[in-house]
Parts: C-alpha cells; sequence; structure tokens
C-alpha cells in the first residue's frame, strides 16, 4: 500500500480516488473549494432540477458504466428519453434539424448544394501529408467546404468547447477526427469502417453514445463518490507547495486552521492547468532532470486559455413556448448573431427536472465567442437569453424558474500549439517520480472524459506502486 495525494476534487480526482482506495491504497483528496464535483452542479427548487454544469454523461466506454455499478448508483440512473434524439442548429434565424443519416443530409435545408456535395466529395479529398498542424477551421474548410464550417462545425465547437475553430487545434482538440484522416483518408470512410474497431474495443462513437444522468441530477454522482471516500477527502484545503524528497513528498496545505503539511508516495494532480501554475513544485526531482528549477517551473501552465461561461437555467410554462423543444437542443453559429452559444431542452431529456406543464431549458452564454457576455449580471443574462428564445422558441412571457451560474475559467482551450503544454506535463512525470497529471486540461474536456481520466490515472499510479513495491 502506499499514500496518495489527489490534488481537486472535481470528477477526475473522485474517481482517482475511489479506485485507488478500492484497490487499498491510503488517499487523501485536497480540495481548495467548499464543496465537491468541479463544475457539475445540481440544484433543485420549486420542482425545477437545474444543472449549472454538464447536463448529459455520454457512456463512450464500458468503464463507466462498470464506475456507476461500483459507486452503487446503478438504480439511480436515468437514461434519456427515447424521443429526444432531436438536435437542431440555427440557420435562416431558425432551428433546424440535423441531418440524422445519408438520406437526411440531402434533404435537409440546413445546407446548400454546394454543401452536401462537399459532403459526397470529401471520401475523394487527399489527406494531408506535410505535418502542419491545423486549426479545426482550417481542417474542415479543406476536407469539406467554408459553409460546412460555418453552419454546422462552427456551432458544434462552441457546443463542446465554447471555443474558436479558427483557433482550436484538430489535432489536440478532435484527435479522433484527425485520426480518422490519417489512417483511412477520410472522415466519411473512417465513421463506416472505425465502426468495426470500435465495437471490437467496446466503445461507442460519442455521436452514438447513450447518454444518462441520475434522478437527482449528475451532482448524484460526485457526491455518492465522496461519501464513500468519507474522511479521506479535505474540503477547503487548497494546496501550495509540493516538495519531493528522498522519502517520498510532502505535500504543503492551507486549512481553516493555518498552514499544515502531509506526507505522500505520490502525487496525482486533478485540479485546472489555472491552479496547477500556482503550485511551487520544489525539492530533488529524479535523474533525468538536468535543472531543478527549471523541471519544477509550472508556471507556463497559466497560458493555457479557460474562457469564461454562464450557465441560465430558466423554467417557462409549456403554453408559453411555441416550440415542441420535444429532442436534445440547439446550437447556434455565429453567423446567426445571437447572443448565446445553444440551449439544451433538458425537461425534454429526463423526468423530474420540470413540474407539470412546464419546461426547464438550459443556455450559456459566453466562451470565446462572446467572453465578456459572461460576466453580466444575473438580471441582464436571464434577460439576454429571454431575447433569444424568444425569438428561437416562441417563448413569451417572464420564466418562473431561474437559476444563474457564473464560470469565469470554464473549460480549457486545445488551441493550435497544445501539444507544447502535453510535452511539458510529460516532462515534468518523468522527471518527478511520483507525481502525475490527469484531468480535463490532458486527456479532454468532456464528462466521460474526465472520468476515464481518473480511471487511467489510478491504473497508471497502482501500476507504479507494484513495480515499486512488488504488491499492489
Amino acid at each position: 500500500m502506499q499514500t496518495v495525494a489527489i490534488i481537486g476534487g472535481g470528477i477526475t480526482g473522485l474517481v482517482a480516488a475511489f479506485y485507488l482506495q478500492r484497490r487499498g491504497h491510503d488517499v487523501t483528496v485536497y480540495e481548495a473549494s467548499d464543496r465537491v464535483g468541479g463544475v457539475i452542479r445540481s440544484w433543485r427548487a420549486d420542482g425545477f432540477l437545474a444543472e449549472s454544469g454538464p447536463n448529459t454523461l455520454l457512456e463512450t466506454s464500458p468503464q463507466i458504466t462498470q464506475l456507476v455499478r461500483d459507486a452503487g448508483l446503478a438504480s439511480r440512473r436515468l437514461d434519456t428519453d427515447p424521443g429526444a434524439t432531436a438536435r437542431y442548429v440555427v440557420r435562416y434565424g431558425r432551428p433546424v434539424p440535423m441531418p440524422s443519416g445519408p438520406a437526411g443530409l440531402l434533404t435537409t435545408d440546413l445546407f446548400t448544394w454546394r454543401a452536401k456535395l462537399a459532403v459526397l466529395r470529401e471520401p475523394f479529398i487527399s489527406r494531408r501529408r506535410d505535418g502542419v498542424e491545423e486549426s479545426v477551421a482550417q481542417f474542415v474548410v479543406r476536407r469539406f467546404n467554408q459553409e460546412f464550417l460555418d453552419h454546422a462545425v462552427d456551432a458544434l465547437v462552441a457546443g463542446v468547447y465554447a471555443g474558436d475553430p479558427a483557433k482550436l487545434s484538430v489535432v489536440h482538440a478532435f484527435p479522433k477526427l484527425k485520426a480518422l484522416e490519417d489512417r483511412y483518408g477520410s472522415m466519411i470512410k473512417g465513421q463506416i469502417f472505425g465502426a468495426r474497431e470500435r465495437r471490437r474495443r467496446g466503445e461507442v462513437a460519442r455521436d452514438r453514445a447513450p447518454k444518462f444522468s441520475f434522478d437527482d441530477g449528475l451532482q448524484v454522482l460526485p457526491d455518492a463518490l465522496a461519501a464513500q471516500l468519507g474522511r479521506a477527502v479535505r474540503r477547503q484545503t487548497p494546496v501550495t507547495r509540493l516538495v519531493r524528497g528522498a522519502a517520498g513528498w510532502t505535500v504543503h496545505f492551507r486549512t481553516a486552521a493555518g498552514e499544515g503539511s502531509a506526507m505522500h508516495d505520490a502525487v496525482v494532480f486533478c485540479g485546472t492547468a489555472g491552479a496547477l501554475a500556482e503550485v511551487v513544485l520544489t525539492g530533488t526531482p529524479g535523474a533525468l532532470a538536468d535543472n531543478a528549477t527549471e523541471a519544477g517551473d509550472l508556471r507556463a501552465f497559466a497560458e493555457i486559455r479557460y474562457p469564461p461561461v454562464s450557465s441560465v437555467v430558466l423554467g417557462f410554462r409549456r403554453t408559453d413556448v411555441a416550440h415542441a423543444c420535444s429532442g436534445f437542443g440547439l446550437l447556434i453559429p455565429k453567423l446567426e448573431g445571437f447572443k448565446s452559444l445553444g440551449t439544451i431542452f433538458s425537461s425534454s431529456l429526463f423526468p423530474n427536472r420540470a413540474p407539470a406543464g412546464h419546461l426547464t431549458l438550459t443556455t450559456y452564454v459566453g466562451g470565446e465567442r462572446h467572453p465578456k457576455l459572461a460576466s453580466l449580471s444575473d438580471d441582464e443574462l436571464v434577460q439576454l437569453v429571454c431575447d433569444d428564445l424568444r425569438t428561437l422558441l416562441g417563448a413569451r412571457g417572464q420564466p418562473v424558474f431561474r437559476h444563474v451560474a457564473h464560470y469565469p475559467r470554464a473549460i480549457p482551450q486545445y488551441n493550435v500549439g497544445y501539444g507544447r503544454f502535453k510535452e511539458r506535463m510529460q516532462h515534468l512525470e518523468q522527471h518527478w517520480p511520483g507525481f502525475f497529471l490527469a484531468g480535463h486540461y490532458r486527456d479532454g474536456v468532456s464528462l466521460s472524459d474526465s472520468i476515464l481520466s481518473g480511471i487511467r490515472i489510478s491504473e497508471r499510479v497502482a501500476a507504479c506502486a507494484a513495480s515499486l513495491h512488488g504488491s499492489i
């Protein structure tokens, strides 16, 4: 058994700690705030349930299914309504259903014939071989055309990253797309032939992965993990310094009672990149490090961009919204000129998200598109969203429920050049034995990515312990 410090009580840190504890390791989770779960926040009032962060969890891997079982939450799982599959993208100022297959692509109003022909031509576009790192925008225009970028991919990028496709790196932000081109020479071919390999691995493509939540929202998962970890979770305990010595790691932290420290055999950092940049890493690095000061310098991670995003959850009477809102939600391309990024039809996805005769709609504002709007007051944000929903969904009157959450640093942007940060992460782990990095700044920004990151880092730490001590 070894003692492991987990820095960060978000979902990655909790999952890593949960599985390490199950393997018999002595874990301590250091969380700077007074709550666990990070951006996962579920809040119930007046018959409504507001999800301020992610709304659903994608079951992209059997490991996610197993986590739900291991956490004892199988009976509390809620799958999305089978009828809530429609997704909309705004064009011509109105929601247009996204095509669900080849036949739908030919008949959809979302694209002109020029864009439809670009999709049919895509399998014959040569792959890029010069090694130049492309932005998402460059990649999409090269393989499809400008219209496909402006009216589809731009909206998708806003929904996933709240980002700018002209800045995001395709190889880091959407690595599977680049991998499809590299292996199959085409997105279309890759979707067809890659499906067989995913089935063999037990994996599911994101666009086909089952979506689920829990009876009281996604907050159920981090709360359950924290409950099983018990006193191993230390809230309001920010870590300030990490010192590596011959006997292991000394973790220095602050509490309401003052400064403190504790010894651990290993340290796993699962917080944000910004928080990582504020940690002082000193002591004796491994034999591979030539310069201890340079080897432990974490300040460069402050350069990773996290745009602000605000979540606005509104409840309306069903009779006050003209649109059926029977699908997943809608995304909004920048060219359409709206101020919000998109809206999820939350109460159509799961039961008990709104009282009978009402709707719950979750809208996001800000991101790289409109960063200043995320800092508006709650009243201003509600009005902004109501204005957009009036045009897009025919919402009238005032909402009967509202819940606003602000995230000044929301989602890490895997922009062009992000490889230098990933190389730095590998460098740190190589030069500081017993120091591990995991989370959304490294392994993907979705909730499922963060969970899988926690599972995999727990396996790496356990394997490292086994190699050092000859047992788990």
